[in-house]
């Protein structure tokens, strides 16, 4: 009998490369983790910072200081994440990084002073490069092989696709009812619990495809040399980091936008709240529909949905129907660019390497998501209208579609 401890509990009982799907107990394993460290990780810093901001006394610049330093951190360990999980140290980063990150929970409990504070928040913005979806899609691609990896990224995209909607409501009823320090201590307790135990539990390295016979495996350095020398490889760059400032900024200047838009704050609640599910459907609409279409073409078709739906932003009235429109599409599509940016590495750059190269790619992107939310609030403040701010999200819409299209209309068949 197998102990319920045991690391082949999680193990997927087939032979070692068969692809995991969303009931296989290997990817089960990671999606509880995803589910919890998105939720406990990221999604929490809004509203813990505002209940101890208004405790403490500190200013949201010097709160959110502290998580884009945490973001730009994470950016600089990406590709190192990557190549680690390549050389099969998946469960040691990634249960590792859990464990820390429960840690630096419980310490920021204890803060009282400013520095302490950035150690810890910056802390936990570090480890998200190793507990968030770019190392989970590493395992996986290692575990199946990149080409048959897509049914397990789509299930993890559709566990992570949750954590907003478990987690929000939850840490809202710790804050009134315990308070943020003892909220922090509980999700310090489920990184430490939950999130270690299932990554250390899933990801096994003896399970993962073993290479052919008499193949050598390439160097990540020797693999990322060739790769940066494609043009497709910086036009995703440009993409995807166009994309990561479009969504960062977007996210956290949304609410403010659309009350200067002239809607009322009900509306705005209830159209933000239409995005998460609308995420989920997106995701398990393609995984229905179109589970074996090229990625260049899903692509290609819903990253010219963001620009528009901006554009339709800029000149629809401050109506309900119409934002729940354009928050639905927005959602959509963006829950399918989630999937899209986990396979895009195997069909149209590499199959080699794929932790460090999902990680090179990543890098810039993580940068400009850690920025954005800053750069629009400064835009904001010189011109003293969301209207610009509108206007650069469009204009980073735009260049995702293009760079998207371009690197889509330059690749070639991608060789093993």
């Amino acid at each position: 009998m197998v102990s319920v401890l045991s690391p082949s509990a999680l193990e997927p009982e087939d032979e070692p490369g068969a692809p995991p799907d969303g009931r296989s107990p290997f990817v089960l394993g990671l999606g509880v983790a995803q589910l919890c460290s998105w939720g406990s990780l990221y999604y929490s810093f809004p509203q813990i910072a505002q209940a101890m901001g208004a405790d403490l006394g500190w200013s949201k610049d010097e709160l959110y200081g502290a998580a884009t330093l945490g973001l730009a951190l994470a950016g600089v360990l990406t590709y190192p994440v990557g190549a680690a999980i390549d050389r099969g140290h998946g469960r040691a980063v990634m249960a590792g990084a859990s464990l820390l990150a429960g840690a630096l929970l419980v310490l920021w409990a204890q803060v009282e002073s400013l520095g302490l504070f950035y150690v810890a928040v910056a802390g936990i913005g570090a480890v998200q490069a190793a507990t968030l979806y770019e190392p989970a899609f590493a395992v996986v691609a290692r575990r199946a092989g990149p080409l048959r990896a897509r049914a397990g990224i789509t299930a993890l995209t559709l566990w992570g696709g949750f954590s907003s909607t478990v987690f929000i409501p939850l840490i809202q009823l710790l804050l009134d009812t315990v308070g943020w320090r003892d909220t922090l201590l509980v999700l310090g307790a489920v990184n430490i619990l939950v999130c270690a135990t299932m990554n250390f539990l899933a990801v096994n390295a003896a399970r993962d495809r073993p290479a052919p016979r008499g193949h050598v495996i390439a160097a990540p350095r020797s693999v990322i040399g060739a790769v940066i020398r494609q043009p497709v490889f910086w036009a995703l760059a440009v993409a995807f980091t166009a994309y990561s400032a479009m969504f960062s900024g977007f996210t956290f200047h949304m609410y403010p936008l659309l009350v200067e838009r002239g809607f009322d704050t009900a509306t705005v609640v209830s159209a933000i709240a239409l995005i998460g599910p609308a995420q989920v459907a997106g995701r398990v609409l393609v995984s229905v529909l179109a589970p074996r279409a090229p990625v260049r073409v899903v692509g290609s078709v819903i990253v010219a949905v963001f620009p528009l739906a901006f554009l339709a932003l800029e000149l629809i009235p401050p109506d309900f129907a119409f934002v729940a429109l354009i928050a639905l599409g927005y959602g959509a599509v963006n829950g399918i660019i989630t999937i899209v940016r986990g396979l895009v590495v195997p069909e149209l750059l590499t199959r080699r390497a794929y932790g460090a190269v999902n990680g090179a790619l990543a890098m810039p992107a993580t940068f400009s998501r850690a920025l954005a939310p800053a750069g629009m609030a400064m835009l904001w403040t010189a011109t003293g209208s969301y209207d610009a701010v509108l206007m650069a999200v469009i204009a980073l819409a735009s260049t995702l579609a293009l760079g998207f299209w371009c690197a889509a209309a330059m690749a070639r068949p991608v060789e093993e």
